[in-house]
């Protein structure tokens, strides 16, 4: 049995190590590498190595001792904790639906959000809007609309994809009579890699229900987001 596995036992424990079947030892072994970290588990032993492979791609002479031993473990720990959102289900974060007798846009803005570029895994940044007209007075927190773009968001994404995960769930679960989703984020990889366009930003909308085909009702849900 590996040294790490048998860490992993009590002190008071390790005289039944002898009496361990061979797939207890690799059960063992399992949840010894395996970590949650939020809602998600994660192989943190497999991440730290394959970071300690790249360190090494670029060069062990030219790494410091100290990054060596212990940047590989933080870039596990912070990844895990960029995607800790692929756990969960960004229409479960509705949580409760209220009924309330209103029927007027409601609107929530400047939600900031960040993710993780699937291409490249560097960041994108930037804020949230969402607009959504109730259909039969079902309305949801305020916090919930923004937790969740936090959760469609905490994954590997791409800015469009998120744009319509947020605007899905959100129909799925409230059923409104219109939604409008509008996103606007700074991307990492044309800011400082590539293009080099620092200050350059991306912007998405997703329109659903009424609000697709009622060009006055749409103008109105942007102008709220947009205003102020």
């Amino acid at each position: 049995m590996p040294a790490r596995c048998q860490a992993a036992l009590r002190p008071e424990r390790m005289h039944m190590l002898p009496r361990l079947s061979e797939r207890c030892q690799q059960s063992l072994c399992g949840m010894e590498r395996r970590r949650r970290v939020g809602w998600l588990a994660v192989d943190l032993a497999k991440m730290e190595a394959g970071v300690r492979l790249v360190l090494e791609g670029m060069g062990r002479e030219h790494i410091q001792e100290e990054v060596w031993e212990r940047t590989p473990k933080r870039v596990a720990t912070m990844l895990a904790e960029l995607c800790s959102g692929m756990g969960q289900s960004p229409e479960e974060q509705v949580g409760a639906v209220f009924q309330e007798s209103y029927d007027e846009m409601i609107a929530l803005k400047n939600i900031p959000f960040h993710s993780l570029c699937e291409h490249h895994l560097l960041p994108f940044v930037g804020r949230a809007g969402v607009v959504y007209v109730p259909r039969a007075g079902r309305v949801a927190g305020a916090s919930k609309l923004a937790r969740v773009v936090a959760v469609a968001a905490a994954r590997p994404q791409l800015q469009e994809r998120l744009t319509s995960q947020v605007a899905d769930a959100l129909m799925h679960r409230l059923a409104p009579y219109g939604l409008l989703v509008h996103m606007e984020a700074e991307h990492m990889c044309m800011s400082i890699r590539g293009v080099h366009a620092p200050g350059s930003r991306l912007v998405t909308s997703a329109i659903r229900g009424h609000l697709r085909t009622d060009a006055a009702a749409r103008d109105e849900a942007l102008a709220l987001i947009r205003q102020s």
